[in-house]
């Protein structure tokens, strides 16, 4: 198979992982997942491999193949892998599970490399653009900050007690992060290096942004937008210089479980209970693309354009 330009994947609980034609809405691979659902989907930086987040495992796919093995299994977690994603050069893999666990995988080397204990359910980790710290959400609702040089817990919040996170954003530049909960609350903080270059919070806003549960938020490229999506079946976009409503993306007709910009932000992809996966024109918040196909609800989707 020739590299496509734009990779866009997605991921239902119908046991199959679908590549689409992002233009067309034709779904040209697919590939069937019997032993397992997939919770998220990430695309390494070169754009050769999709990584699978799994129960309990992650699993590596070649996206220039049209062969349905993976070509690295990894194996440790013990329960439902919720978050994995790359170090920026794409030499090693993050990963967070209902296990309690957060961990990091060197892709050269089979096995785990660093375990990191949270005790509760992992909902949520992100990179912060340093690449030297990883940021966790749980379902007790702690966020902690890994310090990946000193091999430990930097920093512990705990914005609403009992109150699961269920995604972490961070600002491509790293001055912001946002947590969204199942309260439909989103807590935004300023990152401000500390003395240490440790990373220190700064609270910033409280938006309530859903009725609903926000299943997840995520920052543009562009650092302008907030996007939530929840279950009301709706995605809201936010611009951060204020945290006005700027735009409410309507057309799916069950929870939205995830989305995903363009890497220029004038693009969303959004992946829902209604079994699609949806191209939205951020500038017009238009829906400009259905792509259809999937059986059962579509959880997670994958863009690398």
């Amino acid at each position: 198979m020739s590299q496509p330009c734009v990779v866009l994947a997605t991921a239902s609980y119908d046991h199959t992982i679908r590549f689409w034609e992002a233009e067309s809405g034709r779904c040209y691979r697919t590939i069937q997942y019997p032993d397992s659902h997939v919770n998220r989907l990430e695309i390494t930086p070169d754009k050769r491999h999709l990584a699978a987040a799994c129960n309990p495992h992650i699993r590596l796919f070649d996206v220039n193949s049209n062969s349905p093995q993976p070509v690295m299994t990894y194996d440790s977690h013990t329960n439902n892998v919720m978050a994995v994603g790359f170090q920026c050069d794409g030499k090693w893999m993050y990963s967070g599970s209902e296990d309690g666990t957060v961990k990091i995988w060197d892709l050269r080397a089979p096995g785990c490399q660093r375990e990191y204990e949270s005790v509760a359910a992992v909902n949520t980790v992100v990179l912060h653009p340093n690449q030297t710290e990883l940021i966790s959400g749980d379902q007790n609702g702690n966020i902690r900050v890994w310090d990946l040089r000193a091999n430990s817990c930097s920093c512990e919040l705990v914005p609403e007690v009992d109150t699961p996170v269920r995604s972490l954003t961070v600002m491509w530049d790293g001055t912001m992060v946002v947590a969204a909960n199942n309260r439909g609350t989103c807590y935004v903080w300023r990152l401000l290096r500390g003395k240490q270059t440790m990373t220190e919070f700064e609270p910033l806003h409280k938006l309530q942004a859903h009725n609903g549960h926000i299943l997840k938020c995520l920052l543009s490229p562009a650092n302008k937008y907030l996007a939530t999506a929840s279950s009301d079946k709706t995605v809201k976009i936010w611009n951060v210089d204020g945290f006005k409503l700027e735009k409410t993306l309507k057309g799916h007709q069950r929870w939205v479980w995830d989305c995903v910009f363009s890497v220029d932000g004038e693009f969303l992809v959004t992946a829902s209970s209604d079994m699609t996966a949806r191209l939205w024109s951020m500038p017009a918040g238009k829906e400009v693309k259905v792509y259809q196909g999937h059986h059962k609800a579509t959880v997670c989707c994958a863009l690398h354009d």
